[in-house]
């Protein structure tokens, strides 16, 4: 389905300098703030207590991380969640057992807020160790290189070897980007953001699958085009489909963003940087990069099993 259809195809190669310097500079900007700032791991990661509290009238989240702040937890993480009603407190290891590090916390904050506000509710209460959250970060990290791997193998085979090596460098680039801005504003980073990158992972290799194929079509079709403007009517033609696949998932994740709340926040953040810089990479990052490597209309399109020679 189309929406519109562009009848002159738009130079994308001839500007592929350019914008590949734009994305190197990106991304060793990226870099440099995980270098420096480093990400914010989240408990899941780190070990700590998740508490779950909830009061009668609205939460004072500014009195319970004042209050928190004054028995010693020098960056506690307070919340909404759920409704104005409930807080999320997440408190890093303590020396002392997470049982009485809970008791002593409820007992300090259950009163705050108005006279009349009665004494809060304790919902929830989890502990995460420090083993168990090293092994869900090797396990996270096992799991994107199995699908690094995954995605090389999948083109390699499907394609060429040169589609699996330029779509690798484009994905790679919209993950360091992620991590780049959740290290440069200190962003939570949790298991759910985790999961987001894998998805727009996935959602970027599809537009890369995408963009291949129709190069492939056009290698067939265009015998006598120039490799760079195969690869612009390739991208011309899918544009369409791309605004209308990407600006219909984008328009969800926002709705996640503004409105799902503190525990779809992230999350969402994540997918929303990774959606648009997935379709930067697929066309400004990964068609070059083929190109750069010497793609040829052999390489895609092989002679028929039949075909005489003559001696």
């Amino acid at each position: 389905m189309e929406f519109f259809r562009i009848k002159q195809d738009i130079p994308f190669m001839r500007h592929a300098l350019v914008l590949n310097a734009i994305s190197v500079i990106t991304f060793l900007a990226a870099v440099a703030f995980l270098f420096i700032n480093g990400l914010a791991l989240s408990i899941e990661f780190t070990g700590g207590t998740i508490m779950e509290v909830s009061y009668r009238q609205t939460a004072p989240v500014e009195d319970v991380r004042s209050a928190l702040q004054g028995m010693g937890y020098a960056d506690p993480q307070v919340q909404k969640f759920g409704s104005s009603r409930d807080l999320l407190i997440r408190l890093p290891l303590a020396n002392e057992k997470s049982q009485d590090e809970v008791r002593r916390v409820f007992e300090a904050i259950k009163g705050l807020g108005p006279a009349d506000g009665g004494v809060a509710e304790l919902r929830r209460v989890e502990f995460v160790g420090p083993q168990v959250g090293s092994e869900l970060a090797i396990n996270g990290l096992t799991a994107l290189a199995f699908v690094v791997v995954g995605i090389m193998a999948y083109l390699a085979m499907r394609f060429e070897w040169k589609f699996a090596v330029a779509a690798i460098v484009a994905n790679l680039h919209d993950v360091v980007i992620i991590l780049g801005f959740f290290a440069a504003f200190q962003w939570e980073f949790s298991l759910s953001v985790l999961a987001a990158i894998l998805a727009v992972l996935g959602y970027s290799v599809n537009e890369s699958v995408v963009v291949a194929d129709r190069i492939r079509e056009n290698f067939r079709r265009m015998r006598k085009a120039s490799v760079s403007e195969v690869i612009d009517h390739a991208i011309t033609s899918t544009m369409s489909r791309t605004i209308i696949t990407h600006g219909t998932t984008e328009t969800m994740v926002l709705a996640m963003l503004l409105f799902g709340g503190p525990v779809l926040h992230y999350f969402a953040m994540a997918l929303t940087i990774g959606i648009v810089f997935g379709i930067y990479s697929s066309v400004f990052v990964m068609a070059p990069i083929t190109m750069w490597l010497g793609i040829r209309r052999e390489d895609l399109v092989k002679p028929a099993a039949n075909q005489a020679f003559v001696d």
